[in-house]
């Protein structure tokens, strides 16, 4: 009967949109199930006999003809079978596809949920599965879902409520369709917003106090205002759902976590070549060492220099503390063992970054930089300086031979006993028992850097199971390396300082000591710069105008108040350069006073200029009249010619001479 129905609706010239659930049946379309009670079971479900359309009309209308029923409009089907039906030519015009989402399937939400949603799906799945193999294996429907159903624990409507979930699903889209989407149950919790803003400060500090103390005060200060406040669980969902964990973690954890949850930078070392770049850093021991010069115990500082090329070991200096000395002596080392490299890499500390050894570059970030200070030592060489952050092992590769060095030196045996721990927590039983001896500690040193540099079988890089010191004889045979001079030697083994000569004397203080050659009085009040050895400053220093050299001058010793020997040698040392400069002064040659008198007497009298032009002066007033002298008369003469004659010669009488 069904199929006759629909062969009389495919006949019809006009296709309709209005359906049974016999023709749906039949039609067996995607999204719908294949039997005529399922649809109308699944009609009464979703109340399609109460919807309407645009036109607020029903969708659901009584069947016209013989058996009455109704009839469902197109409208009320999922997209998936309108869009079957305008395919095959069932319905007028196609419909307007529903809004897909991309996620088909379902299966990008289903990624995204717990593991305990996953868990549940896969078990739904399974008890299906088995249900599918007893039905198959001759058991009706309805007995295998009760069989699995007993056996799995659950009751037979959940089970066929599951099999609901996969009506028109494709088989391999069922894990999906079966996950639990449960729902939070009615509205959000309501939370004052000057709670919510107490609870996230409170939470959000470096402290990092717990949620449930912060909920606690929180709730304490809601019941003071007179305020609810929800649960723990809900504070803590809202802080989960709205809160960034970046924002977390950079309020509780610092921006050093933040830095740490991104990729590192990942460097090669394959474009470089032997000595071409070195690394230099400090480490402190933890052992407990005498100082040479006896005393409490110390934990002595190792200034190494390793080759980036390589990881070798280059030069090292162990002392008391970290200083530019240590430095200075570390790269004097460096350069006459294997040469001078082109670039270095290390931080701005005190030791590295001081005026010794890096003064002159401007961009060292530590003390005060001054246009006139000395060159240091790498500054001169023209060594290229690459500065690093302090404590970064990341940035600097040495600090993967300092941690071999905690294990290989400061556990040694010759340590037991001296060992310290590497914090004031680690400290070993036997904490304190002895302290081992300078010549002792440094001999360690030196043969377990040795041991360093030739262990075989390193890996990672290109080390392919050798040393270091294979790693870096094989690319120190082949790289150009600039070898270092008897100078280059002399400036890493002098210290610099910018000294200004006494304007008075002409000595030089430095650290409480006082130089002086005869030459210095040359210099005095400019300011030059002095090269000494800081591990013998009763020598003498080396004084240069910029790279120039000017002199040398000695130490002047102090003497006792009553030494007679040291006021001997004073008053030798001011004779002598009285006498120098007096031989001096018989060479200029000079005139004397008697001679320079007699040479301006002689000198010629300077005469007075001519004036350039004469101008009339005329007396007015009566003092003028009565000191105007009288004319004295003469006789007349008729002609024209004697009246002006006498006129110019009274005009005359007034004429003066001015300058």
């Amino acid at each position: 009967m069904a199929s006759r129905a629909i062969d009389d609706f495919c006949a019809e010239s006009d296709a309709r949109a209005w359906f049974t659930a016999a023709e749906l049946a039949e039609l067996a379309l995607p999204g719908l199930p294949a039997d005529k009670r399922a649809i109308n079971r699944r009609a009464q479900e979703e109340r399609w006999s109460i919807r309407c359309g645009g036109d607020d009309a029903p969708l659901v209308r009584p069947r016209a003809g013989r058996g009455g029923g109704v009839e469902f409009h197109v409208s009320l089907l999922p997209g998936a079978a309108r869009l079957e039906l305008a395919r095959r030519g069932l319905t007028g015009e196609r419909p307007a596809p529903e809004p897909v989402d991309a996620d088909i399937g379902g299966w990008r939400w289903y990624e995204a949920q717990s593991d305990a949603v996953h868990a549940e799906a896969e078990r739904r799945l399974g008890v299906i599965g088995e249900a599918d193999l007893l039905e198959e294996s001759g058991m009706t429907r309805t007995s295998a879902i009760a069989d699995v159903a007993a056996r799995a624990g659950v009751s037979t409507p959940t089970l066929w409520s599951w099999l609901k979930l996969l009506d028109g699903v494709a088989p391999h889209d069922r894990l999906p369709a079966l996950a639990p989407r449960r729902r939070g149950g009615g509205r959000a919790a309501e939370i004052d917003p000057a709670l919510w803003l107490i609870f996230k400060s409170d939470y959000l500090r470096g402290a990092q106090p717990t949620l449930t103390s912060c909920y606690e005060r929180t709730a304490d200060i809601a019941a003071a205002r007179g305020l609810s406040l929800p649960s723990e669980k809900t504070m803590r969902r809202r802080l989960e759902a709205e809160v960034d964990p970046r924002i977390i973690m950079l309020r509780r954890e610092g921006s050093e976590a933040v830095r740490r949850s991104i990729p590192a930078q990942r460097r090669t070392v394959d474009h470089l070549f032997a000595l071409e770049c070195v690394n230099v850093d400090g480490h402190k021991f933890d052992v407990r060492v005498t100082p040479p010069g006896g005393g409490d115990p110390v934990r002595p500082m190792l200034v190494g220099i390793q080759d980036v090329r390589s990881s070798k070991i280059v030069a090292w200096r162990v002392g008391e503390v970290e200083s530019a000395v240590q430095t200075r002596l570390a790269f004097a080392d460096l350069f006459r063992n294997f040469g001078i490299p082109k670039e270095a890499v290390l931080d701005n500390g005190r030791a590295f970054a001081s005026k010794w050894i890096t003064g002159g570059m401007l961009n060292r970030n530590r003390f005060k930089v001054k246009q006139e200070e000395p060159t240091g030592l790498l500054t001169g060489l023209g060594i290229k300086v690459h500065w690093t952050i302090p404590y970064r092992g990341q940035s600097k590769p040495i600090e993967r031979a300092w941690r071999d060095f905690c294990d290989r030196i400061s556990r040694s045996p010759e340590a037991e006993g001296a060992y310290t721990g590497n914090n004031t927590v680690n400290k070993p039983h036997n904490y304190g028992q002895r302290a081992m001896k300078w010549e002792d500690f440094l001999a360690l040193v030196e043969r377990e850097v040795a041991r360093h540099n030739a262990r075989l079988g390193r890996r990672g890089r290109d080390y392919r199971g050798r040393s270091f010191d294979q790693v870096f004889a094989e690319s120190y045979a082949a790289a150009p390396i600039g070898k270092a001079t008897a100078e280059h030697l002399r400036m890493a083994l002098l210290a610099a300082e910018q000294v200004r000569v006494d304007r008075q004397t002409g000595e030089i203080k430095l650290f409480g000591n006082r130089y002086w050659a005869e030459d210095c009085g040359l210099l005095h009040g400019k300011l030059v710069t002095v090269r000494f050895d800081p591990d013998s400053l009763h020598s003498e220093v080396h004084l240069y105008d910029g790279s120039t050299f000017l002199l040398t001058a000695p130490v002047i010793a102090d003497t006792g108040f009553m030494d007679v020997e040291g006021a001997k040698a004073t008053a030798k040392r001011l004779a002598d350069y009285k006498k120098r400069v007096r031989a001096g002064l018989e060479a200029e040659g000079l005139l004397a006073a008697e001679e320079l008198a007699a040479l301006q007497a002689q000198a010629i009298a300077p005469t007075l200029p001519e004036p350039g032009a004469v101008r009339p002066v005329r007396h007015r007033g009566q003092t003028a009249a009565a000191s105007k002298p009288r004319p004295t008369p003469r006789p007349r003469h008729d002609t024209d010619s004697d009246q002006a004659i006498d006129r110019m010669a009274r005009g005359l009488k007034h004429l003066r001479v001015v300058d």
